[in-house]
Order: structure tokens, then C-alpha cells, then sequence
């Protein structure tokens, strides 16, 4: 719901996302004109924060008083090319396998991954089953 209305008010398409336990990965197109990536994830935030404390959940506090729920920073990185947009959306896709959630991109059901298969645009079984992941996106290896 907290992205549903962040759109409502400041629209972004999603390209691809995938929700894991302790962060998430988005990727948007936001309009030409705008460039306030800031802006809608503090919107995100606050709405999805604001729920659970509403109904009495408690959500643990920093010593500034801010919410200790969500990190305050968000890696942005602009998109180059085609090529670039790939390899970020198949990163997306595969982050559950990455980290060691699930063997298979589709065993993850919080994942833009399954809008595509609908599509046609991805074969279910895309990535196959990996147990030890091969693929390259790119990312610095620690």
C-alpha cells in the first residue's frame, strides 16, 4: 500500500522489484522532468512506518527519536544503457538466490520476477536452479 500511494501522489513506474527479510531492491522510472528518488522513498517510508505503530506495534526508536525501522540511506545509481538496465533488473530477480533464501528465482513470491513470467516476457524457470550462483551482475566481489 505504501508504494500504491507514494505513486498516487508523485508518479514512478516499477521496473522490477524484489522484497527480502531485512531490505528490498526497486528499480523505477520516474517522469523526465523529476529526478526526486529522495522524495518518494521518504514518502514510502513514513506511510509504511505509520502503520504498524497506528495499531500498536512496537517499532523500536533511535536515540535521535527517529524509527529504527528502515536504514536511512539508498544506494541510486542511473541507469547507462539497455545492457545496464538488464543486468541491474536480472540482479533484482536473482537477489532471493544470491542471498541463499531460495535455490530458484520463482520460489521467491515477493518479486517482480512472477509479473514477467505472466507476461510471457520470462520463462518460469528462469536462471534454472542454482545452488552455487554463477551469474555476473557486475557487482564488486568481497
Amino acid at each position: 500500500m505504501a508504494f500504491c500511494v507514494a505513486r498516487q501522489e508523485r508518479p514512478f513506474a516499477i521496473e522490477a522489484i524484489v522484497i527480502l527479510p531485512e531490505h528490498l531492491h526497486a528499480i523505477w522510472t520516474l517522469p523526465s522532468d523529476d529526478s526526486d528518488f529522495s522524495g518518494r522513498w521518504r514518502r514510502i517510508k513514513a506511510y509504511f512506518t505509520h502503520r504498524p505503530v497506528a495499531s500498536g506495534v512496537p517499532v523500536k526508536h533511535h536515540r535521535n527519536g527517529e524509527y529504527a525501522l528502515w536504514q536511512r540511506r539508498f544506494w541510486e545509481h542511473t541507469v547507462r544503457n539497455q545492457a545496464d538496465f538488464e543486468r541491474h533488473v536480472d540482479d533484482v530477480r536473482f537477489n532471493p538466490v544470491k542471498h541463499g533464501l531460495v535455490t530458484r528465482v520463482g520460489e521467491w513470491p515477493y518479486s517482480s520476477f512472477h509479473l514477467y513470467v505472466r507476461r510471457g516476457v520470462l520463462p518460469a524457470d528462469w536462471a534454472g536452479d542454482v545452488s552455487e550462483p554463477k551469474m555476473d551482475f557486475g557487482e564488486p566481489k568481497s
